[in-house]
């Protein structure tokens, strides 16, 4: 099974990129203030119980479900959808699916796209008041909050088809036993490596924690560093550290081990060494793409929503490997992400009827292998990767990732967000060397 793809993309201008005066500069550029146990607001939702109570998602389902509001507004033939694919091309691609889809059903859509940032407030919102979508997209780690509050119905009381999916695919949609929703496509994070790079330095693409240190070390000159990653306070900052903590056996159950503050160690030495960027506590990973696409980084943690762009620019060789592993007879554990697609239970039993019939068509193996061909994102059922590799060969590490990639949900549920919220302020403690990883995790294992 392959692990590593190969790359030669086109190059056009490259994005805006930061710098801050080169690999040496030191931590005390940054300007960084300690970010105590309440970093900024995370680019996800921040979704908790305790808000999902005082915005009133959390009232009666009987009180709920008497206050159809807006679902009565709309013709009996008429859905109403609610997504945050609100910019192109991805708003068109999930756009033309959902069509197809309700073409076939023979019903209309009434579609509202909003950003990912307003998405769950709108849901808050739309909850307390009784006038949820028909269909409702939701971020697949904020499922099982919104399931929790009896706001979607079951798949399998709808029928809708959760057969053939991923364990990692149905764990994120799964609450309480339940399947809730389903996440067609998915994506994870992978080493993405400049090939030019590693060969002028006659280095190999590292696999092991101390390979990637070397590699790091040595590809690191003038204006360029070894390595980018995202560090900031948001959950990108988590998600990133995650196939390190998951790898080398952290739980995020009781995040202050030995194991956890190793996975954290390597992040730390990354800047403290001076192999990555004392900014990687402020990028996301846009930012991160870009600093790998001017050359200002060797190797970059990202994902492959950026082919797109990458597959743009000329003179671009790259590699992309799975992120590599404290020992080399661990296996490389990565995040599963995507969008879950769900039927809000909104009292009309005729149009969840409908919604549950437009999704199965929206979910089929032609519409899925449609959207994943499309997006750079993968299949979420194994039955399908055959096809979807010989449309995208590209995408083969990220496809070999998936079957063991884990929902950050699978464990604690609902309750998620809080333990995100702390690695994240642990990675930014301890990268920017204001306590030792031990010391950080600890400190932000209180608050959960």
């Amino acid at each position: 099974m392959s692990r590593r793809t190969h790359h030669h993309a086109q190059q056009g201008r490259a994005g805006s990129s930061r710098h801050d005066g080169g690999p040496r500069a030191g931590l005390k550029a940054l300007g960084l203030r300690s970010p105590g146990l309440t970093p900024s607001r995370p680019a996800s939702s921040g979704l908790t119980r305790r808000s999902l109570l005082s915005a009133g998602i959390f009232a009666p389902a009987a009180a709920l479900l008497s206050s159809c509001g807006d679902t009565g507004r709309t013709p009996a033939d008429t859905l109403r959808v609610m997504d945050s694919y609100s910019n192109d091309p991805d708003y068109g691609i999930i756009g033309e699916a959902l069509q197809q889809a309700a073409d076939t059903v023979g019903v209309k859509l009434q579609r509202v796209a909003v950003s990912g940032q307003s998405l769950i407030q709108r849901v808050l919102q739309q909850g307390s008041s009784g006038t949820l979508p028909d269909i409702l997209m939701l971020d697949n780690p904020d499922l099982q909050q919104i399931a929790a509050t009896t706001a979607l119905r079951s798949f399998d009381e709808l029928g809708i088809p959760t057969a053939g999916y991923h364990d990692g695919v149905l764990d994120a949609g799964t609450y309480d036993g339940q399947v809730y929703g389903v996440v067609p496509t998915v994506n994870t994070i992978a080493l993405f490596c400049r090939t030019a790079m590693f060969e002028d330095a006659g280095l190999d693409y590292p696999r092991t924690w101390e390979e990637l240190r070397r590699c790091a070390t040595d590809l690191t000159q003038g204006t360029r560093y070894g390595i980018a990653f995202c560090g900031n306070a948001t959950y990108e900052g988590t998600w990133q550290f995650l196939p390190f903590f998951w790898s080398n056996g952290g739980d995020e159950r009781h995040i202050g081990t030995p194991e956890a503050a190793e996975a954290l160690g390597l992040l730390s030495d990354l800047v403290q060494e001076g192999s990555a960027s004392s900014s990687v506590l402020n990028w996301g990973q846009a930012d991160v793409k870009d600093q790998f696409v001017a050359g200002r980084a060797a190797m970059m943690i990202n994902g492959p929503w950026q082919l797109p762009e990458l597959s743009g620019l000329e003179d671009l060789d790259y590699e992309i490997v799975e992120l590599p592993v404290r020992d080399s007879a661990q296996r490389s554990v990565a995040p599963l992400g995507g969008e879950a697609w769900t039927v809000p239970a909104t009292g009309d039993r005729d149009k969840e009827e409908l919604a549950a019939a437009v999704l199965t068509e929206f979910l089929s193996d032609s519409s899925v292998l449609s959207m994943a061909e499309q997006r750079f994102t993968v299949p979420g059922r194994p039955g399908l990767t055959a096809e979807f590799l010989r449309r995208r060969p590209e995408m083969d590490t990220f496809t070999d990732l998936i079957p063991d990639a884990r929902a950050r949900t699978a464990q604690l549920g609902e309750d998620w967000p809080t333990t995100a919220s702390a690695l994240y302020t642990a990675v930014q403690l301890a990268v920017s060397g204001q306590a030792t990883p031990a010391e950080a995790l600890h400190r932000a294992e209180e608050y959960v």
